[in-house]
């Protein structure tokens, strides 16, 4: 059985818009940042550990236009997993292993949860995490903090229709810049 785990860079005050690119005031800004070597390994663990990614339209056009492009093992990784793309508008996605849900959001994650066998990764996707976690759908959350105040952007927490408890099950610094938080429901 599957778990749904979110992944995000976030700014203290809970920005998560654009840290690795996009249109935006401050585009790149957690790669203003030290997260050291280690750091830089989570990340490459956590996606090594996933068994399929699941996606918002914007992100997944953004990491199906730059992946392929690469070489090497988290390249191969993301290359060959399978992708799920949650889009009323995507028809013929090219990116290899990739399927588009465009049906209820509940019953396509209950559904991905009981097929994909591992972690199913959401990488970004702002307003498909929020979607989800309005619905209760999330398992796992692994925030990578950054020491910024943005002042703007879009935020990873809007408001959902109750309130759900977490448990925080590690917390480990990284480099002189980077907090990984991990939080799992309670």
């Amino acid at each position: 059985m599957g778990k749904i785990v979110v992944s995000e860079f976030i700014s203290l005050d809970g920005v998560v818009e654009a840290p690795g690119g996009e249109e935006f005031k401050y585009p790149n800004w957690s790669f203003d940042f030290d997260r050291g070597p280690d750091g830089e390994q989570f990340k490459v663990d956590e996606a090594l550990a996933s068994a399929a990614l699941l996606l918002g339209r914007t992100t997944y056009e953004g990491f199906a236009s730059a992946w392929p492009k690469y070489e090497g093992e988290l390249a191969d990784k993301y290359n060959g997993m399978p992708k799920y793309v949650v889009s009323g508008t995507l028809k013929d996605p090219e990116w290899t292993n990739t399927t588009v849900l465009s049906g209820d959001l509940t019953d396509e994650a209950a559904r991905l949860r009981r097929d994909v066998d591992g972690e199913i990764s959401v990488a970004g996707s702002i307003r498909l995490v929020q979607d989800l976690l309005a619905r209760d759908l999330v398992d796992e959350i692994h925030l990578m903090w950054f020491p910024v105040i943005l002042g703007h952007g879009r935020k990873l927490w809007a408001d959902t229709p109750d309130k759900s408890a977490w448990t925080l099950t590690e917390s480990t610094r990284y480099g002189k810049d980077a907090l990984v938080t991990i939080h799992q429901r309670a």
